[in-house]
């Protein structure tokens, strides 16, 4: 049996990056700042201004088109609560100067969103344009001296957010991707369709990358690794069964995997998302359970049987390869 620290040390690892260290103000207002509002970014912010009234102050908004921020600050603020029963976060444009004026900032931007049509692992598609895009803005993070936490969204999830952790010289305890909220959400869907899976709910765990690489397991306590693969396979394709129907599939995503994400992350509760194990050399961010706590980030701490372990380490391995 192992753990998840076993990953990084037989990588080689002597002394990884230490995530001890809190960017946000937990159980108090944050300020939230987004950049883009395409699909995701739109979807998103209606689910934080929805859900974000304990744990945000206010969201900027940032966007190619003026119009487009202009309509966002007018119809998102026109959601609202009859008689006051519940404060929403108020939503505001931003400049490109203020955009790292916040307490986190979120990362949506993307170039090249594959049609629909694409075959093949689409969120991979993204890498070379977003890496680039994503670089330019850790740099003006850098500039800026940011203090807070960079969330990123945009897809692949775990290689940009190395990308950012590299151009932005931020902690690693201050860049975090959430991309792995949606897939447990799905494992969950699939689990509650297929009575073979339906222990998910309970004793599942979803680790790993937002894409091909992704590890779900049916059940920590009782692993079976022919039914968690197909689970997993179920999981990962997905998105491919709603682009089957004509539609891109934007809508899970902005809400499992970044606002409800997000959100708990500001509370300290437990959710999903990718941090980063390694020295800076050798490393990947890797998704699993975790939750921030008043002195940095705490990860799930749980004994992996063998066959499990073994395939969280080659997902490991493959997003090491891919983020150097």
């Amino acid at each position: 049996m192992k753990r998840i620290e076993d990953l990084w040390r037989e990588a080689g690892v002597a002394s990884p990056l230490s995530l001890q260290g809190c960017p946000v103000k937990l159980g108090q207002k944050n300020r939230v700042h987004i950049l883009a509002l395409g699909d995701v970014g739109t979807t998103m912010l209606m689910g934080l201004r929805l859900l974000g009234g304990e744990a945000i102050s206010t969201i900027g908004i940032l966007d190619l088109s003026r119009e487009n921020m202009l309509r966002l600050e007018q119809e998102i603020n026109q959601i609202s609560w009859p008689f006051g029963q519940k404060a929403l976060p108020e939503v505001c444009p931003i400049s490109d100067g203020e955009l790292f004026d916040c307490d986190v900032f979120v990362f949506c931007a993307s170039k090249g969103v594959p049609a629909l049509g694409a075959s093949g692992d689409v969120r991979m598609a993204q890498l070379s344009a977003n890496t680039q895009l994503i670089r330019r803005y850790g740099a003006l993070a850098a500039e800026a001296g940011f203090k807070g936490l960079a969330a990123v969204v945009s897809d692949p999830v775990d290689p940009l957010c190395r990308a950012f952790l590299d151009s932005s010289q931020l902690a690693a305890w201050q860049v975090q991707g959430y991309g792995l909220g949606v897939m447990n959400a799905r494992a969950l869907y699939y689990s509650k369709r297929d009575p073979r899976f339906a222990r998910y709910a309970e004793e599942g765990r979803a680790f790993g990358p937002h894409g091909a690489d992704l590890v779900i397991a049916d059940s920590i306590r009782d692993y079976d690794d022919v039914l968690s693969r197909e689970l997993t396979e179920l999981t990962v394709s997905a998105n491919m069964r709603v682009r089957e129907l004509g539609y891109k599939p934007y809508i899970a995503p902005a809400l499992s995997s970044a606002a409800i994400s997000i959100l708990l992350t500001l509370q300290g509760e437990w959710h999903y998302s990718s941090l980063y194990l390694g020295d800076g050399e050798t490393g990947a961010f890797l998704g699993m359970k975790n939750r921030m706590t008043e002195t940095g980030l705490q990860y799930e701490d749980i004994l992996l049987c063998e066959p499990l372990y073994r395939r969280i380490r080659c997902a490991y391995r493959n997003l090491c390869e891919m983020e150097r």
